[in-house]
């Protein structure tokens, strides 16, 4: 039988191609959407766990209660110990160490007396050490716009806008004006290797990048830092892994009392990033709903149309003694075999431009000039297992429903008026 359904199919394109080409064209949007959503979230997640929180972030639990302040006085000391300790409790984990801080960035003339100032937020990372990982998740070189990297201590890096507004050159002296982590003021000269332009409004106004240990000696910080961040070595970010580490973690000091003990937060404990990405997965459900409510009304539309068209036929089948179930079933397998059809072209071409996305990505720079949140500036599609059946899922569904409401008309069919109509 769904040999005889697939050959009418086939050779009487009338009633198969409309209903075909909805099902391609909401498949399609569905699978570009969902990878684009999904590239959309990996990139979000890439990008504020390199620049700000880490995969997991370890700190001090009063530091965690007030990180958006910058407290240092309240960073974690011996922080070497700690990170030894971490690399023996999780393999697979790398583990890096950032300090946040402000301050104001004061830039001299010849005579040493101050020329321009500006405030300054500021970050420290490992930068000088050949095998550290920092330069990598900062994405340095890609940022970089003028001058170069650092390459010797007492070298920074700072945004491009900053030294446009501060009228200052790579090359060109800085000092750097801030508090030390016991409370005293702080005074650090520095040069400015070079400047960076992150596309985010937060850090290119007023940031930045500076080596660890010249941060440490500057804030009276020997072996502290303000956070340590952790990530896996194939930088695939786990959910379940992230949640069972930061669980393990946490409970070697449940019972103890210290505020100055670490404390472990993932990703989406940080920054209303659980929010965020939550809105993500429910924007997938939405997209995926729409276009099955929306191919659904266009498919019962099409189905009732085609029971117009199909009115003789389906009267001939009754009246040679055809059972009307019989009749709405075969109606029912025929829009499935339109939908498995529609569904596979549409996935492979709704893949192929996911690929492509994939591969070159969207620049969105131009959008995120007033942007104050971490935000890639290029967004790329993303490929998952599930992108090759998510379009399957609106595409037999609508085919369905539409069909099925549609040949509901089959059964007020009444017997007594087939020969007349046959008559006539």
């Amino acid at each position: 039988m769904m040999k005889f359904l697939l050959k009418g199919i086939l050779r009487d394109r009338s009633r198969s191609v409309f209903p075909f080409l909805i099902v391609l064209a909401g498949v399609f949007l569905t699978v570009v959407l969902y990878c684009y959503i999904k590239g959309a979230e990996t990139s979000i997640i890439r990008t504020n766990a390199n620049l700000r929180h880490g995969y997991v972030k370890i700190m001090t639990r009063v530091y965690a209660k007030e990180t958006e302040q910058i407290p240092n006085e309240l960073a974690l000391m011996n922080v070497s110990a700690l990170i030894k300790d971490l690399q023996s409790a999780f393999p697979g984990y790398f583990w890096t160490r950032r300090i946040q801080f402000g301050g104001l960035l004061d830039i001299p003339d010849e005579k040493g007396e101050t020329r321009s100032q500006g405030p300054a937020a500021g970050m420290a990372a490992d930068l000088l050490t050949p095998s550290s990982p920092e330069p990598k998740l900062l994405d340095l070189q890609r940022v970089l716009v003028r001058g170069r990297l650092p390459q010797k201590p007492g070298e920074i890096l700072i945004s491009d806008e900053l030294a446009e507004k501060l009228g200052v050159r790579p090359g060109e002296k800085a000092t750097l004006l801030s508090t030390t982590m016991h409370g005293s003021m702080s005074m650090t000269n520095f040069v400015i290797a070079g400047t960076l332009r992150f596309g985010v409004t937060a850090m290119d106004r007023t940031g930045i990048i500076a080596d660890l240990e010249d941060i440490q000696y500057a804030l009276d910080m020997m072996d502290a830092a303000g956070e340590i961040l952790g990530f896996p070595e194939d930088y695939i970010y786990r959910q379940e892994k992230v949640d069972e580490m930061a669980t393990a973690f946490n409970a070697r000091f449940m019972d103890q009392k210290d505020e100055f003990l670490p404390v472990m937060q993932t990703l989406k404990e940080q920054s209303g990033m659980d929010f965020m990405l939550g809105r993500l997965t429910f924007v997938v459900s939405i997209v995926v709903g729409i276009f099955l409510l929306a191919m659904s009304l266009v498919l019962w539309n099409a189905g009732l149309i085609g029971s117009l068209r199909r009115y003789g036929e389906i009267g001939v089948r009754l009246a040679i003694g055809e059972d009307n179930t019989h009749v709405y079933q075969s109606m029912i397998y025929e829009s499935l075999m339109i939908g498995v059809l529609g569904a596979a072209a549409g996935t492979i071409l709704g893949l192929a431009v996911s690929y492509y996305l994939q591969v070159k990505g969207i620049d969105i720079s131009g959008m995120m000039r007033k942007v104050t949140f971490l935000m890639p500036t290029v967004l790329r599609s993303r490929i998952t297992p599930f992108a090759f059946v998510i379009g399957f899922i609106p595409g037999l569904l609508a085919t369905l429903i539409g069909t099925a409401i549609a040949g509901l008309g089959i059964f007020k069919r009444q017997t007594a008026q087939l020969f007349k109509e046959l008559e006539t």
